[in-house]
């Protein structure tokens, strides 16, 4: 995992804040090699590393199929986790702050899954998503529980126009007493979105304001499409 560490440290992490806080999402390029996201693909029918298959179609979630992952995670989901949270954490913060919202996250990830522990939040929620031709995402949030952390991040593993075609990433911004707006993503092989779990704040005439999201994926048009989301937070269940 020393390469992926070292990928993790070389990131623009000001640029990457100064993203977050302006859009609610930000793109990291190349997080992840050819050959992980492959590892990734061919792990999809190993029974033993999931704890929990979801066909979206019956839960009316869209149409495709995620797996939730057991604990312990595979180690290179462990790492990505555990690195990555104290750069998103600090984002969180300020976030939090600045809506007046009395929540402050630890620095440490580990921290972090105590607190859910304690609030009987002890599931792992790191999942892999599968869609093949038709397939798509409705818009949701992922909370699974009272406490959640407000950011989250997802992992492509195919390449759009190459492996498959359609399946944008979706986002869409409530903004209050107005239309939501649309924002369409394409984020490449490898690349690492990062994203907001449930809103971010605005800044307007009179301070800050929160701004609801919801993300969703696009209609597949041809071929096969695997991604990797990564939450912070522990499920219920």
């Amino acid at each position: 995992m020393t390469d992926l560490l070292q990928r993790i440290e070389n990131t623009d992490w000001q640029l990457t804040t100064e993203s977050m806080h302006q859009n609610g999402y930000a793109i990291i390029p190349n997080l992840l090699s050819k050959d992980e996201c492959d590892t990734l693909i061919s792990n999809y029918d190993q029974a033993e590393l999931y704890r929990k298959t979801v066909v979206m179609a019956r839960h009316r979630f869209g149409l495709g199929e995620y797996k939730y992952f057991n604990y312990p995670l595979p180690e290179l989901l462990q790492t990505i986790r555990t690195y990555i949270y104290p750069h998103l954490s600090s984002i969180a913060n300020v976030w939090f702050k600045a809506l007046n919202i009395d929540i402050s996250f630890p620095s440490e990830h580990s921290n972090f899954l105590q607190q859910c522990h304690s609030n009987n939040q002890q599931k792992a929620t790191a999942l892999i998503l599968k869609y093949g031709e038709g397939g798509f995402n409705t818009l949701h949030q992922d909370l699974y529980g009272d406490l959640y952390f407000p950011i989250q991040i997802v992992l492509m593993l195919s390449e759009p126009e190459k492996d498959f075609t359609g399946g944008e990433f979706v986002l869409t911004q409530q903004v209050p007493r107005a239309q939501s707006k649309a924002i369409v993503l394409k984020p490449k092989k490898g690349d690492i979105l990062i994203f907001t779990t449930h809103f971010k704040p605005e800044k307007g005439t009179k301070g800050y304001y929160r701004v609801n999201m919801k993300h969703g994926v696009s209609e597949v048009k041809t071929g096969k499409r695997y991604a990797l989301g990564i939450i912070f937070h522990d499920a219920e269940k």
